[in-house]
């Protein structure tokens, strides 16, 4: 089984959205793959957009030299 550690660290580099044949496909690191609906999509954006808002004030409010590491998450 893999380090808990391992797998809880956040990825840097992001996912890519493509739309074709009517539905969105999100392609993510290691393989992650997943077909939505526009309006699933649309909702999933609109999430993402609003827990990255969310953490980016986390780590601001652990003050200057802080870790963002995934120290914290286990």
């Amino acid at each position: 089984m893999a380090d808990r550690r391992a797998m809880l660290a956040p990825r840097s580099d992001a996912g890519r959205a493509t739309a074709e044949n009517g539905v969105v496909l999100l392609d993510g690191p290691d393989g992650v793959a997943v077909t939505m609906t526009p309006d699933a999509a649309a909702r999933t954006a609109d999430s993402l957009l609003e827990a990255a808002r969310q953490a980016r004030e986390q780590l601001a409010a652990r003050g200057p030299g802080a870790s963002d590491s995934a120290d914290d998450l286990g």
